[in-house]
């Protein structure tokens, strides 16, 4: 009696299916990065990950020991190709294979990672860099859908090109295009990206544009409204966030590719080194984001429809980071360089706080600073050299330790200098002039930090660069490769 209704019950369900789509969630991410003078363990780092119930982790390079930490976890993984090495992987299909095989092949499988995305590139089309990686894109990443379809991966693991929002510009969100000189290589980009089922990534700052622009109206970076709002025709903006999202929408719609899936690859605010860099606004803008995103609101061009991932940027400060963009770029963090959090959010993802990471191993507690009996007068080359090796960004003007006195600033910059050098005795006695101390010499928001002892994770990133540049020298012999 049942058998003549199976018909209808399918089409009945097939109908459902259709008619009303199932709402997907955005994903929470975070970009691990890892230039930093104080690197925790990997594997501290996964627990970390894991505490705070984090999934999605998108890294800037292959580094042997973070991907071997990652393995079995299940946290899905964005591992990236540096722009460096686009040149050898866009000219040699050896090359692509090497690299498929030595970072993706090698880790995957039972109780492997779990990459989903291999990033080609990192912003390549970024104006500052006048094409230089213009013209290398396309080729690298035939080479390595190649090489992925060589490794039977290419139907699992997707290639993206992580896009500045530089990219694209326009004075309203609905003009929103390509720049010129970019229209014929997003064209072939988006064209790819579709045929293959990836999403287009770009990264998103709302700081930068009010760091950059004395006229920018700092209300309109988060999502608390605005007075300053955007009226585009019958939307209204008012964040920058979904100005700049609309922008790419329109200029994706211009090539025919209005609904391709976007990801956010970074978004964030740093909490140190700069006017408007600070915990507070960190904190307000993240838990921001992370609310407007989850509440499936969408965009004005997208209404209901939130970007398909969002990667926050970042996990982990960097103090070790080029200081050419901002003080600021060494502190983006939402975790201190030892997985300390630096302030409350909500990622949305079960925990209603963000936990520390634990069995972080530190050296003892004592610290560097400037001996209170001797003249500082000749102080200055002594703290040039020391910053100029250590972190000293947080002294800058708009920094959390730029207020603690002359005194206090050589104390910050002894202390830093010293706990870099694995707090050598010699390392604190600047003629005399610095001690070793036993009492914290914090002050309010500003932290005199202690390190940590693991110092061994740079060796893999060593070991990855060893290897590859072996590969080049052998293309090189064999012809494969011209320099």
């Amino acid at each position: 009696m049942l058998e003549p209704r199976l018909p209808t019950l399918i089409f009945f369900l097939l109908w459902v299916i259709v008619a009303c789509p199932i709402a997907v969630e955005s994903g929470i991410g975070v970009n691990w990065g890892t230039i930093s003078f104080h690197r925790l363990k990997p594997t501290t780092v996964v627990d970390l990950l894991r505490e705070n119930k984090i999934q999605k982790v998108k890294l800037f390079e292959a580094d042997s020991d973070v991907l071997k930490a990652l393995m079995g976890t299940g946290i899905q993984v964005m591992v990236g190709i540096p722009n460096e090495m686009l040149p050898l992987l866009s000219s040699s299909p050896s090359a692509a294979d090497f690299w498929v095989h030595q970072n993706v092949s090698s880790y995957m499988g039972k109780a492997g990672a779990d990459i989903r995305y291999v990033a080609v590139g990192n912003e390549p089309f970024l104006s500052s860099y006048n094409g230089q990686f213009q013209n290398l894109v396309m080729p690298a990443l035939l080479n390595i859908q190649q090489s992925l379809v060589k490794a039977n991966l290419a139907g699992y693991v997707k290639l993206v090109v992580p896009c500045n929002a530089d990219a694209y510009e326009s004075a309203l969100p609905s003009q929103g295009a390509f720049r010129p000189e970019l229209t014929q290589i997003m064209t072939q980009l988006v064209q790819f990206l579709n045929s293959n089922g990836s999403p287009f990534v770009v990264n998103i700052y709302p700081f930068l544009s009010l760091y950059g622009n004395a006229d920018f109206p700092q209300e309109y970076a988060f999502f608390e409204g605005t007075t300053h709002s955007v009226t585009d025709g019958a939307n209204v903006y008012t964040n920058a966030f979904d100005g700049n999202y609309d922008t790419l929408v329109a200029a994706l719609s211009k090539l025919g590719y209005g609904q391709m899936p976007i990801v956010i690859g970074e978004i964030g605010w740093p909490s140190d080194g700069a006017v408007g860099a600070n915990i507070t606004a960190a904190r307000v803008f993240n838990q921001g984001l992370i609310n407007h995103v989850l509440g499936n609101k969408g965009t004005p061009l997208r209404p209901e429809t939130p970007p398909m991932d969002v990667y926050l940027f970042g996990l982990l400060d960097e103090g070790a980071k080029s200081t050419l963009p901002g003080n600021f770029e060494r502190h983006w963090g939402i975790f201190s360089f030892d997985g300390q959090a630096k302030y409350a959010l909500n990622l949305g993802l079960g925990n209603k706080e963000l936990k520390n990471a634990k069995n972080v191993q530190y050296l003892p507690s004592r610290w560097c600073v400037a001996n209170p009996s001797s003249d500082l007068a000749n102080v200055v080359n002594h703290m040039r050299l020391a910053c100029s090796i250590a972190d000293c960004t947080t002294l800058n003007y708009g920094g959390s330790c730029n207020e603690i006195g002359e005194k206090g600033n050589v104390s910050y910059a002894f202390n830093s200098y010293y706990q870099l050098q694995m707090q050598d005795s010699r390392s604190c006695d600047f003629d005399g002039l610095g001690m070793v101390t036993f009492l914290d010499p914090s002050v309010g928001d500003c932290r005199f930090l202690v390190g940590v002892t693991d110092k061994g994770s740079h060796s893999s990133t060593s070991q990855t660069t060893y290897l590859w540049w072996v590969l080049v020298l052998i293309l090189v012999l064999h012809g494969t490769f011209w320099l």
